[in-house]
C-alpha cells in the first residue's frame, strides 16, 4: 500500500529511511539475534544504543558539557509537575507566558506547588499572537515558555531575555527543526512524538547547576537526581523509542543537521503560508511575525458556523481520500491544521497546496 502524507501533530510521521532501517533490524539488532523490543535494557547492546542516542543528540543540538541529557517517560504532561517540584524550590514562585493549551497546563500544575505568575497572555485574541512580557519577577525561581504552540500555531523566533532568571522551555514541537542556542536555557524538554521518535520517550536537557535546587525526599521517580544518577535507567526505559530516536538523530546528521533542516522547513512553511495569505477561501488566524514553522492551523472564511463546520468536514474527508491525512484541527479550536515536521517532505506540502487550490475553486 502506498504511504500517505501524515500531517498529524503527533504522533507524527517518521523519516522513511528510518522506518526501513528499523524494519531491517526488527528481528535481529546487529548480531544480537533479537529485536531491540526484546533485549534487556541492562545488556551491552542497549547500553550502546542509549549512549549513542545521547552522543548524537549532544552533537546535533550542540549541547554544552555543563548540561545533563536524559531520556524519560511521561511526556510534557509529567514535566509540567516535575519541573516545579524540582526547581520551584527557592522562592516558591515562577513566571509563565500564557500562550495556548499546553502553556495553560504548565501553569495549572505549577500552581499546585507554588505561585504561578502569568507575565503575558494572548488568550484575549484566541492565542493568535505572542504577548509582551510585563511584570516579570527577578526573584522567580524560573521563567517558563512554550517555545512552539502546537495547537495554536505560534512560535518564539526570538528567545525572550529574562535576565538572570533561569529560562525553561517546552520545545516538543520545535526540537531540532532549526538551530537553537541551548546555552540560553536552564532546562529544555520535548515529547518525542513530533520530531524525535515514537511516543514514549521524553528528552530532557538540564543545566548542571540547576541540580542544586532539587530537594531531598522527593519520590524517586519524580526527582531528576534519580534519573541523572542512574543515567536514564533507574527503571526500564522506553527502549524501542530511544532506539528510533537514535536512528532519527543519524538521519538528521545525514540531512546536514538543524541548519539544513531549517532551510527545508522554512521552504515548506513559505509555500503553505504564501498560499493561505493569497487565498480568498482559506486563511491563517496567526499573526505573521510569530507563525510556527511546524504547525499551521488554517480556517475557511465562511462566517456561518454550521456551514463552516460542514466545509471543514468535507475538506478533511476529501484530503483523506487522496492520502493527505490528519488535517483536522485540534478539537479545542476546530478548523484545519497541517503539521509539517522535519520528516514531512516538500512533496507533501506541495500536494496539500495543490488540493487546496482545487477545493477552493470547487467550493468558494
Amino acid at each position: 500500500m502506498k504511504r500517505v502524507f501524515n500531517f498529524s501533530a503527533g504522533p507524527s510521521m517518521l523519516p522513511e529511511s528510518v522506518l526501513k532501517k528499523a524494519a531491517d533490524e526488527m528481528l535481529s539488532y546487529g548480531t544480537s539475534g533479537q529485536s531491540v523490543m526484546e533485549m534487556s535494557h541492562r545488556s551491552k547492546d542497549f547500553e550502546a544504543i542509549i549512549a549513542d542516542a545521547e552522543s548524537l543528540v549532544r552533537k546535533n543540538m550542540n549541547i554544552p558539557e555543563n548540561y545533563h541529557v536524559l531520556f524519560l517517560q511521561g511526556g510534557a504532561s509529567l514535566m509540567f509537575h516535575m519541573l516545579p517540584l524540582n526547581f520551584m524550590t527557592i522562592n516558591k514562585k515562577a513566571d509563565f507566558t500564557y500562550t495556548g493549551a499546553w502553556a495553560v497546563k504548565a501553569v495549572e500544575e505549577a500552581a499546585k506547588l507554588g505561585k504561578a505568575n502569568i507575565v503575558g497572555s494572548s488568550k484575549d485574541k484566541k492565542w493568535s499572537y505572542l504577548p509582551e512580557i510585563v511584570g516579570a519577577d527577578a526573584e522567580a525561581d524560573y521563567f517558563h515558555i512554550t517555545y512552539n504552540n502546537t495547537i495554536e500555531g505560534t512560535q518564539y523566533h526570538t528567545i525572550p531575555n529574562v535576565g538572570k532568571v533561569p529560562l525553561i522551555a517546552d520545545i516538543s514541537s520545535g526540537v531540532l527543526s532549526e538551530d537553537l542556542d541551548v546555552s540560553k536555557f536552564a532546562v529544555l524538554y520535548a515529547g518525542a512524538q513530533k520530531n524525535l521518535a515514537p511516543a514514549g520517550v521524553t528528552l530532557v536537557i538540564i543545566r548542571k547547576d540547576m541540580m542544586d535546587r532539587i530537594p531531598e525526599g522527593l519520590p524517586a521517580m519524580l526527582s531528576f537526581k534519580t534519573h541523572v544518577e542512574n543515567k536514564s535507567m533507574f527503571n526500564t526505559p522506553p527502549c524501542y523509542s530511544i532506539y528510533i530516536l537514535k536512528l532519527v538523530q543519524e538521519w538528521i546528521q545525514d540531512q546536514g543537521g538543524p541548519v539544513a533542516l531549517y532551510k527545508a522547513n522554512a521552504e515548506k512553511a513559505r509555500i503553505l503560508y504564501e498560499f493561505l495569505d493569497n487565498s480568498k477561501f482559506f486563511y491563517s488566524p496567526v499573526e505573521k511575525s510569530v507563525r510556527s514553522l511546524m504547525n499551521v492551523p488554517f480556517l475557511t472564511r465562511e462566517a456561518d458556523v454550521e456551514k463552516s463546520e460542514a466545509i471543514n468536514k468535507k475538506f478533511v474527508k476529501e484530503t483523506e481520500a487522496i492520502g493527505l491525512v490528519n488535517l483536522a484541527g485540534h478539537r479545542s479550536v476546530g478548523g484545519m491544521r497541517a503539521s509539517i515536521y522535519n520528516a514531512m517532505p516538500l512533496e507533501g506540502v506541495k500536494a496539500l497546496v495543490d488540493f487546496m487550490k482545487k477545493f477552493e475553486a470547487a467550493n468558494a
